[in-house]
């Protein structure tokens, strides 16, 4: 009996020592990376548990196709779903996750609501914009690896982000898929710059953005300078002549000193600039693109950091308005699914222009 139980165990051990040696992901296995604070972290291989703290983290996680490994999410993230393409794409699985604490703008660099976090028991912490020292004093806190990302400035387009995105991606087992998206943004930009090649700076239209978002949503008077999508089709925007750079309020005066051909308005101020539209025709009336009904509307895409997708969705739509026979081969609804579609997994065009209108369409009150 005795050599039957020997037997027995040499034979069990010998099929767990198989099992383990098929499974190089097995649990217990760590890597080390290095954040975007520069420092040093130990974290679980491809974890099955994961947080995302701070503006644009999640997001992030959604390029990469692994929101089914997210086990809680910020409160902020379920206040206005329309603001923000990945929600709408996976809201509705998203919003019965276990709350993290309130997220927000507001909780930019400060401590998390640590009893909600250890709550959900994640694997790893993904954060953006957290100090180097706050995060290390929080891992320790926790005893639970905090990794820091970043997009690069508030409210632009930073290349920083593509780090981001390959750090997530060597976490989470996801190196490809991170390239790959990253190739896609850089396609479309170098598509963008191609249609546009070669023409003249005398012959284009000059071109304004109103009603641009900056820590809360403004009227006509609210621009940026070097407005993303308009750097990527090369227009000609008036505001970059300002001595100023970065967001900008203007008076009306110097909007009707510069009266461009064309006027883009960024939808999360439109409401505002319909009202105003309402009070004040008379201002907007001597400017020659709302006479000649030459104005369009755009999505917004700084909403809790910055909507890559409709970055490149915008810079399209503004493209086929300035150079219409350059982008004539566009269809504007196919090309925002392709886009919604590669980078967020669903196809969400008709959601969005149900909730702001047809991006590059006229706005309502002009109809």
């Amino acid at each position: 009996m005795t050599t039957l139980r020997n037997t027995m165990t040499i034979l069990i051990a010998s099929v767990l020592i198989s099992l383990i040696s098929l499974n190089p992901c097995k649990a217990g296995e760590t890597i080390s990376i290095t954040d975007m604070t520069a420092r040093q972290v130990t974290v679980p291989e491809n974890p099955d548990r994961i947080i995302c703290l701070g503006t644009g983290t999640l997001r992030l996680i959604v390029y990469l196709e692994k929101q089914n490994k997210i086990v809680g999410v910020e409160d902020f993230e379920k206040y206005f779903p329309a603001t923000r393409p990945y929600w709408i794409a996976h809201g509705n699985t998203l919003v019965h996750l276990p709350s993290i604490g309130p997220g927000g703008p507001g909780a930019i660099n400060k401590e998390p609501d640590l009893e909600k976090v250890l709550a959900v028991k994640p694997d790893v912490i993904f954060i953006t914009y957290m100090d180097r020292e706050k995060a290390e004093q929080l891992q320790k806190k926790i005893g639970i690896p905090v990794v820091v990302l970043t997009y690069g400035p508030f409210g632009t387009f930073d290349e920083k982000v593509y780090a981001s995105l390959r750090l997530c991606g060597k976490i989470l087992d996801k190196q490809d898929r991170a390239e790959a998206v990253i190739r896609f943004i850089e396609n479309s930009r170098k598509d963008l710059f191609k249609r546009v090649g070669g023409i003249s700076e005398k012959t284009k239209p000059s071109v304004y953005i109103g009603g641009v978002g900056f820590r809360g949503t403004h009227g006509i008077e609210s621009t940026e300078t070097d407005y993303v999508p308009f750097e990527w089709v090369r227009a000609s925007h008036v505001a970059k002549q300002d001595a100023q750079k970065g967001h900008l309020f203007v008076d009306k005066e110097k909007i009707l000193s510069w009266n461009p051909d064309i006027i883009f308005l960024d939808s999360g101020g439109n409401d505002l600039i319909r009202q105003d539209y309402a009070k004040k025709p008379s201002f907007y009336n001597a400017l020659k693109a709302f006479k000649n009904k030459k104005v369009y509307l755009l999505y917004a895409f700084n909403w809790y950091m910055t909507n890559i997708e409709t970055v490149i969705i915008d810079a399209y739509a503004a493209g086929k308005i300035i150079y219409p026979e350059r982008f004539k081969d566009v269809p504007m609804d196919k090309k925002a699914d392709e886009v919604y579609s590669y980078l967020l997994g669903r196809a969400i065009h008709e959601k969005m222009e149900k909730s702001y209108g047809k991006i590059g369409a006229n706005p309502s009150y002009l109809q």
